[in-house]
């Protein structure tokens, strides 16, 4: 493995682990496949946000999961926020919550 993926917090680790089972098993896949590939796997597995911040598209039968990472310096991804996603639309409060988690990470 050469990328580690590590969590910003244990609540966040706990948000990530508690997903439903169909959705945490998309979630680890696509972890795994970070850890050996990198975190540029591109669609349908992350997408870029800008500014750093990129979030893992997790899907199962219950529905969407979402959580948003970033690099750290050498092969380290922090995951800063999870969160099932309700609407088409990803929320404004997950996404300045993952952005003020990642301006703390960066400085």
């Amino acid at each position: 493995m050469n990328w580690q993926i590590t969590f910003y917090n244990n609540k966040v680790e706990k948000e990530t682990l508690s997903f439903p089972k169909g959705i945490l098993a998309n979630f680890l896949h696509i972890a795994e496949m970070i850890e050996e590939f990198g975190p540029a796997l591109g669609a349908p597995y992350t997408k870029p946000f800008g500014e750093g911040l990129f979030e893992i598209r997790a899907k199962g039968k219950e529905g969407i999961g979402r959580s948003f990472f970033c690099m750290v310096k050498g092969k380290e991804v922090i995951i800063l926020h999870s969160f099932i996603k309700k609407s088409q639309k990803t929320p404004k409060k997950e996404i300045n919550l993952a952005r003020k988690r990642l301006k703390e990470v960066k400085s």
